[in-house]
């Protein structure tokens, strides 16, 4: 059957190719399109030189080696008790508008962040932390809501198309680690979780735990780029530092 459509994109400057159409939770419905880009259209060339290291967490969202924290939205954590009363109540329209309201609120979070990082950074290293089996923890909502998967799929179809490197690296022990002079002095196991700052007994520096981390993340990211190292595949076998 014929569809009437209002091509409000401007659809019609490009060639388009299959697509398919979806329902939301919410009953809306939506045409998917992949669309085939000319020379012109296509990838553009970054002119950022910066690089910088990122350590993912749930106490904050994201950690920079240049010193930045992004905090955590915790989309789904303020909605929770509003999303079980509409649950007890058997309010099944209003639940599902919670939940198109929560992942809607967390897709833009993580828009906002990526496209920012990709204008500014021409290399983008990011810890290969394993979403998956996290998930199974006792920490899976907190997991699932920061949105660690979407947040790196996104980073790198953008870094793709802006020309700008980006690479998985292996954390592990990215926290303990100092960041300076490369002892593993750092806090260690599940007392040490709690610990946000501490300073090197062997060399005196003193760290953010999540920054140091995103600092030798950048680290091992440019040994991997000097040394012509692969790129990680998805990640799937490290834990969290």
């Amino acid at each position: 059957m014929p569809l009437s459509l209002w091509d409000s994109y401007g659809l019609a400057d490009y060639e388009l190719g299959a697509g398919n159409i979806s329902e939301d939770s919410r009953g809306r419905w939506y045409i998917n399109i992949c669309v085939k880009l000319s020379p012109q259209q296509g990838p553009r060339r970054s002119e950022a030189t910066k690089s910088v290291g990122i350590d993912l967490g749930l106490k904050d969202f994201a950690a920079l080696s240049d010193g930045h924290v992004v905090g955590s939205e915790r989309h789904y954590r303020k909605l929770e008790a509003e999303l079980a009363k509409a649950q007890r109540a058997r309010k099944k329209a209003r639940v599902r508008a919670l939940h198109a309201r929560i992942k809607n609120s967390r897709k833009d979070q993580l828009h906002k962040l990526s496209t920012a990082l990709v204008e500014e950074y021409g290399a983008i290293f990011i810890g290969n932390v394993n979403a998956s089996a996290l998930a199974k923890t006792r920490m899976a909502k907190s997991v699932l809501d920061a949105g660690w998967s979407m947040f790196r799929t996104m980073l790198q179809y953008k870094c793709d198309y802006d020309s700008v490197w980006f690479d998985e690296v292996d954390e592990a022990y990215s926290t303990q680690t100092c960041s300076c002079c490369k002892r593993r002095t750092g806090p260690k196991g599940q007392q040490g979780l709690r610990i946000r700052e501490w300073a090197c007994p062997e060399c005196g520096a003193y760290h953010h735990r999540d920054i140091n981390s995103a600092e030798n993340i950048l680290a091992a990211g440019r040994r991997r780029l000097a040394e012509g190292i692969p790129i990680l595949p998805a990640p799937g076998a490290a834990a969290a530092g």
